[in-house]
């Protein structure tokens, strides 16, 4: 006959169940005592809380204590040791596939597509956007003149260094925060000209920066008067110009591009600021022939840095030209320049081809990228500094990365090296010299779909193509300027020589350009119409593609900043 279970009280309460039974009795013994002592103390409310804090961590550590007891009883059976001991070689096991498995897919996806646009003439490594090396002496960046805007933290082999003698000669204060639109500087996209006599007010009120005439002569006169303390640098670089190379001694060798330096930038773009200022007083004071000179010096320092393969060396270009054409418009608005210094002109400008340089800057930013994700995958721990955790200081997220397979490395290389390619590459088509809005348009749709959810794929996606969503349309409306002053300077020789400006745009090829630039947006003609008193309305549609008959949109809060997503991108002078 089966004998009858136990109850549960008459059970012995040793090993795993007296371990037990005693954890619950001290524990209720501990809860007892905190309502007791809750309940019978009249103390202050930050005291009681403190007492429980207290004993709460009394709790905690006589819990801790019985399950360490229980651990240790547990771990004396040896059946549970290797049970244990096979568990963590199952695990160990399992990992090691995991991790083999995802490196080896990993690596192989990206080996493939790599091999098969590498057929196609693509390249992906860092080391084939890097440009040559030139001889010193052709090299620009190697004058002395030019050197003192580096040399204070690289040496001429790009190595860092801090040599706090070194003046960098070509940091000019201005006496203002260098914003070109602003302090009578003028705006051409809208536009407006510049105002030397708010300019001279301004030197006027920096006595420890400037030394301004008194009584005021003209505006002109006396921006050049002032301006004659950086006379010699400039002719310095007028010298170095002359050189038929340029390339700046950057450390392309070091192990992440990310971390390169680029202080060549601000100088060249804070040489090309005083210019602008310069040439538009020789302008107003009767000089053409001096004015022409630093344009094309201005022009010069721009393509300086045209041959680096960072997307933010081709956006300062960008900058630089956009100053550059300052006085190139107030010139021709005030017809002060000859058919002979246009003709000198056109020959400058024409070599300015911002559509060939938006697909240099996206292959250097393949290469570049794949230098960076190199980087990362040999050195996981850095990936903290590629987020904004760095600007708060907080490394945390950098812990989870050292433990992340090679192969998630290898998939986001091959994401944002296929998105570059397929999408922002075809953007612009240099055989029909045309930008399409609408292949953009499908990249940031597909990129916004792309990383809707954050994977161990794409986790460095998000975080390295976000900044080239917006660059193609700053290309592009970089080169329509270029075509828009090279017409505007075709339609300058026509009314020099006819005495008035044509009927339409057929009337300049060949004789004053040899083929007439279409709208980069779109392909069609650029549109011209003239206007009363002897003017003329250029114009591309811009970037939302609609024709709006020549009307500028304003950025929102400003009356002379120009929005380039809204309206057409107009080349119009001001009425007289």
């Amino acid at each position: 006959m089966d004998e009858k279970p136990k109850s549960i009280w008459k059970k012995s309460w040793t090993g795993w169940r007296g371990l037990l039974l005693g954890w619950l009795i001290l524990m209720a013994v501990f809860l007892v005592c905190l309502l007791f002592l809750v309940s019978l103390t009249g103390t202050p409310a930050a005291k009681s809380g403190e007492e429980l804090r207290l004993l709460g961590v009394i709790g905690v550590v006589v819990t801790l204590i019985f399950l360490l007891a229980a651990f240790i009883r547990w771990l004396c059976c040896w059946r549970n040791v290797k049970r244990s001991l096979f568990a963590l070689a199952c695990f160990a096991t399992l990992t090691a596939l995991f991790y083999a498995e995802e490196n080896w897919r990993g690596k192989r996806a990206w080996e493939k597509f790599r091999h098969e646009w590498e057929a196609k003439g693509e390249h992906f490594d860092f080391a084939s956007v890097i440009p040559p090396p030139v001889p010193d002496d052709q090299n620009f960046a190697m004058a002395p003149v030019v050197a003192s805007c580096y040399e204070r933290i690289l040496d001429k082999n790009g190595k860092r260094v801090n040599d706090t003698n070194v003046v960098n000669r070509l940091e000019f204060d201005l006496g203002d925060d260098y914003g070109y639109r602003t302090n009578g500087r003028g705006n051409w996209p809208s536009g407006t000209m510049a105002d030397l006599k708010s300019r001279l007010e301004l030197f006027a009120a920096q006595t420890n920066l400037f030394s301004v005439p008194s009584p005021i002569q003209s505006p002109a006169h006396d921006v050049l008067q002032v301006l004659g303390k950086f006379a010699a640098t400039v002719e310095e670089l007028r010298q170095a110009s002359q050189l038929s190379e340029s390339r700046f001694p950057l450390n392309y060798d070091t192990e992440c591009p990310a971390a390169i330096l680029l202080p060549q930038l601000a100088a060249m773009k804070s040489s090309v600021q005083l210019l602008q200022l310069r040439t538009l007083a020789e302008l107003q004071n009767g000089q053409p022939e001096k004015a022409l000179a630093d344009v094309k010096l201005m022009l010069r320092l721009t393509e300086a840095i045209r041959t680096e393969p960072f997307l933010i060396s081709q956006l300062v270009r960008i900058a630089m030209w956009q100053i550059t054409l300052q006085p190139i418009y107030e010139g021709l608005a005030e017809h002060r320049w000859s058919d002979a210094e246009l003709v000198a002109m056109d020959a400058e400008v024409e070599k300015m081809d911002f559509l060939t340089d938006y697909k240099f800057s996206i292959r250097g930013e393949i290469g570049l990228h794949s230098g960076i994700v190199e980087y990362l995958r040999r050195h996981p721990g850095e990936l903290a500094n590629m987020t904004s955790d760095r600007d708060q200081g907080d490394n945390s997220s950098s812990a989870p990365a050292r433990f992340f397979p090679d192969g998630w490395f290898y998939q986001n290389l091959l994401r944002s090296s296929r998105f570059m390619v397929l999408y922002y590459l075809p953007t612009v088509d240099l055989k029909q010299r045309a930008v399409s809005k609408s292949l953009m348009r499908q990249a940031d749709e597909a990129f916004g779909e792309e990383i809707r959810h954050i994977t161990p794929y794409n986790f460095l996606e998000r975080v390295l193509l976000p900044a080239l969503g917006s660059a193609a349309k700053k290309f592009a409306n970089a080169q329509s300027s270029v075509d828009l002053a090279r017409t505007a300077i075709a339609l300058e020789r026509y009314r020099l020589a006819h005495g008035e400006f044509p009927d339409s745009l057929d009337a300049l090829a060949p004789q004053f350009l040899e083929k007439i630039p279409h709208d980069v947006i779109g392909g069609q003609p650029l549109k011209y119409r003239r206007e009363a008193g002897g003017q003329f309305v250029l114009y591309s549609v811009g970037w939302n593609e609609k024709d709006d008959g020549g009307v500028v949109i304003f950025k929102k809060g400003s009356s002379s900043e120009v929005d380039i997503n809204q309206g057409d991108w107009v080349w119009r002078y001001p009425a007289k």
